[in-house]
């Protein structure tokens, strides 16, 4: 007689490091189909990217929708940001040598090479990915895509590739953005707490090409992993009004996560190639 035909009471319990491995092996199963899929979307992506012609309303639409939108929220985080950091770090400057002549350098090279594109990213993760996944989620349960394969459009076509270009061209933007109100309002912080001049904190002459390079290069992977991150999980969406909720929220953890990763990988690199 099979376990499965025995009584639940009469059944073998099973071990401790038995379901522990059973555990592991299924979330590397589904790991690695994730990125199958995640993978297989970015191919499609780049493939109508490049053989199909946008249509320019939808995408000042979509960059609208991600860029003038997000303007206001990202700007007052990375303006409290600044504030903080500039803060915290002339309390303990002042405390071992009280000498401030390098906070500023110390801390645009910091915003260029990491900071601003980092924090800035996990911000946008937060506000376009769940919109994102939200409206493509909501697409899905209410067979919206399903019509769009009838009618022989692709929904990678139709629905990715906009947001992907718009994804690009304005998290860059807001970067920039938000690094530059960060680095404003930690100068004005600096000169009320610690009375430092402004011609003192705002310098560039910590800031070297390889800062310049590391930064644009992660501008560039948060634009693209947000909204793909963000679509898949929107197209993989099943169930009622719960699954559009339940999309929003791994929207906002997978873009994330892939944020910390890209951000570990390209640093990692650049250390290799341009080394301090």
């Amino acid at each position: 007689m099979s376990d499965s035909a025995l009584p639940l009471s009469r059944r073998p319990r099973e071990g401790f490091i038995t379901a522990t491995l059973r555990l592991i092996g299924t979330t590397a199963m589904e790991l690695t189909l994730a990125g199958r899929d995640l993978f297989s979307v970015f191919a499609r992506t780049l493939y109508f990217l490049t053989t199909r012609r946008r249509d320019r309303a939808t995408l000042m639409r979509q960059a609208f929708e991600m860029g003038n939108r997000s303007v206001f929220f990202l700007v007052v985080t990375m303006g409290f940001i600044g504030t903080i950091l500039i803060y915290q770090g002339g309390l303990q400057l002042k405390r071992v040598v009280p000498d401030f002549s390098q906070l500023g350098a110390n801390f645009l090279q910091l915003l260029v090479r990491d900071i601003a594109a980092s924090i800035g990213a996990l911000m946008l993760a937060t506000r376009i990915g769940a919109g994102i996944a939200a409206e493509i989620g909501s697409m899905v349960v209410t067979e919206q895509v399903d019509a769009l394969r009838m009618c022989s459009a692709d929904p990678i076509d139709f629905l990715v590739v906009p947001r992907f270009v718009a994804g690009l061209v304005m998290t860059g933007f807001l970067i920039v953005l938000g690094g530059a109100v960060a680095f404003g309002a930690g100068a004005l912080t600096a000169h009320i707490a610690f009375e430092v001049p402004f011609e003192v904190f705002i310098t560039a002459r910590s800031v070297r090409l390889g800062d310049l390079v590391t930064g644009a290069a992660k501008c560039v992977a948060y634009g693209a992993a947000i909204p793909l991150v963000s679509s898949y999980c929107g197209l993989s969406t099943f169930g009622g009004s719960e699954g559009v909720g339940w999309a929003t929220t791994r929207a906002v953890v997978n873009s994330s996560l892939a944020i910390l990763m890209l951000n570990f990988f390209i640093s990692g690199v650049a250390l290799l190639i341009f080394p301090p």
